[in-house]
């Protein structure tokens, strides 16, 4: 299927390993010109040469910023005036107490997790209303919906990115441009997988045991029983970065397993 990407100009944040590397790797071999951020030079030439290598697609860049300061986010905005698709990926995420969380630790989760995609969009979605076609999408989280009790603080930035993501979609009407987010469950992104193998050394088991326990306990409602791969979730991403995803707006759409079980 051609998702008719060829020459559309996308930034996706935080693509040097994970979901978002997944995202941009699969929005380059659909053609698309494709910006990977990261926070150093050298994740981000690794990632662009891996994707250029992988793909084809000579039409990869890279732009370091960190999205802890304000000051490089619109360093990256200088550098990339206007963007067709903006992929708002970047998220940090630490399992921690609720008690432990201090005001500090809220302020940063919410700088890097929320604000970094407000001030991309406030950039972004102007031009895309006078060019009357673009894509803003959130990678949102199921921790959204169902707040993780390890993880609070990240499951507030999550439900913040949806809410969002639907405001700036009520912004859209009688346009060609689309803002959605996009809800994965737990995937086995670069994170993750040194989580569970920390955990797994910890605990003297395997991954795979690890993987199993987690779903038995800490995840029992999820109907695929194991973590999505990145690529499931790009696939996603992708399409409805897409023209053929036309009529997706203002959506939260899963890519999670099964794992909520609610109706809407």
């Amino acid at each position: 299927m051609d998702l008719q990407l060829k020459n559309k100009l996308a930034l996706v944040t935080g693509s040097t390993a994970g979901i978002g590397f997944a995202i941009a790797k699969q929005l380059a071999a659909e053609g698309a010109r494709v910006v990977v951020n990261g926070r150093t030079n050298q994740r981000v030439n690794a990632a662009v040469e891996k994707i250029i290598a992988e793909t084809g697609n000579s039409e990869v860049t890279g732009v370091v910023a960190d999205f802890a300061v304000p000051q490089q986010i619109a360093a990256l905005i200088a550098q990339i005036p206007e963007v067709d698709i903006l992929i708002n990926n970047v998220a940090i995420f630490e399992p921690k107490a609720f008690a432990a969380i201090t005001d500090e630790d809220w302020l940063k989760f919410y700088e890097i997790n929320v604000l970094s995609g407000i001030r991309l969009s406030r950039a972004y979605f102007d031009q895309m209303l006078k060019k009357n076609w673009g894509r803003i999408i959130f990678i949102s989280s199921e921790s959204a919906i169902q707040i993780p009790e390890e993880m609070i603080h990240y499951g507030m930035t999550k439900t913040a990115q949806i809410a969002i993501a639907r405001g700036l979609a009520e912004l859209t009407k009688g346009t060609n441009v689309t803002v959605n987010s996009v809800l994965p469950g737990p995937t086995l992104s670069e994170g993750v997988g040194s989580f569970i193998e920390g955990l797994a050394k910890g605990q003297q088991k395997t991954t795979e045991q690890v993987e199993e326990d987690f779903f038995k306990t800490m995840r029992p409602t999820s109907i695929i029983q194991r973590f999505l791969s990145t690529d499931e979730v790009a696939n996603m991403v992708v399409y409805l970065s897409s023209p053929l995803a036309s009529a997706t707006n203002g959506a939260a759409i899963r890519a999670e397993g099964g794992l909520l079980k609610s109706a809407v």
